[in-house]
């Protein structure tokens, strides 16, 4: 049986389109423009937000789809089509929980894409609040409490980001007094030892939005190829027609079974179209 022509790439960022110097290589970059130009649809699925990602996806052509904060926005000829936020009072919730364990919580807002970052003005600027601090500085607001914030703004998530030893007790603390009302996402990077932890709409994730964008332009599961390298790809990749991981993925994660490429430093998303799309439609 001859499997189906892939239609539609859904590529992850961090960590699998950029190499680890957070750069497009001209072999990557040349096998996305040759994909496109040949009619497949190329969206961006990420963990970022919307301004973090437009930029990268700008690098690669215009009026490239994105799926951001996992799956809670979705993006499509630079307007959001869809928004999942998290509801208020599970975001308070999380917010408070993160603090009891001696985690500094960020809350994602904007749903119209505008990437705004809720912090406490008394949190420690380090870790994940001085990375946003300064490499965002114009997209972050210090508020005095985020928790009263959230009465003026609509979370689109909150994330808890540091070492994976401080972060890992976190899920179960999380998972406790969410009780459902929201998902959470892990993305664990084992060469640093640092790991996020998102909280989102209980019904946001990457696959999931990815199905919705298949069933709007009419491409079905088999005409899918993704690719990613963290635990808030799995989903994704395994409802995909074809699901690929990156050869840097975490070693637990390599170990569920999904065909593993090259590493983001060696090509492996160029790999990946050139030998399942370019070469197939020769």
């Amino acid at each position: 049986m001859v499997s189906p022509r892939v239609r539609l790439v859904a590529l992850d960022i961090d960590g699998t389109l950029l190499r680890s110097d957070r750069t497009l290589s001209p072999r990557t970059r040349d096998a996305v423009a040759r994909a496109r130009a040949d009619g497949v649809r190329v969206v961006l699925v990420t963990g970022r937000r919307h301004p973090s990602a437009r930029r990268v996806a700008d690098e690669l052509g215009d009026a490239l789809p994105l799926i951001v904060h996992n799956g809670a926005l979705v993006v499509e000829d630079g307007r959001i089509i869809r928004c999942r936020p998290l509801g208020r009072d599970a975001a308070a919730r999380a917010v408070q929980a993160g603090r009891a364990a001696g985690a500094e919580p960020i809350v994602h807002c904007g749903s119209r894409g505008e990437g705004w970052l809720l912090v406490d003005a008394r949190a420690r600027a380090k870790g994940l609040v001085a990375y946003y601090l300064e490499r965002a500085q114009g997209q972050v607001r210090q508020v005095a409490d985020v928790i009263e914030a959230l009465a003026l703004e609509e979370p689109i998530q909150v994330m808890f980001g540091g070492p994976l030893a401080e972060i890992e007790p976190l899920r179960p603390a999380l998972e406790a007094v969410l009780e459902g009302e929201a998902r959470l996402e892990r993305t664990v990077y084992p060469a640093t030892g640092f790991a996020l932890l998102d909280v989102l709409h209980p019904a946001v994730g990457k696959a999931e939005a990815l199905a919705f964008l298949q069933g709007r332009w009419g491409i079905t599961v088999e005409e899918t190829l993704a690719i990613g390298d963290n635990w808030n790809d799995r989903l994704m990749l395994e409802s995909a027609g074809r699901g690929l991981l990156m050869g840097n993925a975490p070693g637990e994660l390599l170990e569920v079974g999904l065909p593993v490429l090259p590493t983001n430093d060696e090509d492996g998303v160029a790999h990946a179209l050139e030998a399942h799309v370019l070469d197939a439609r020769r």
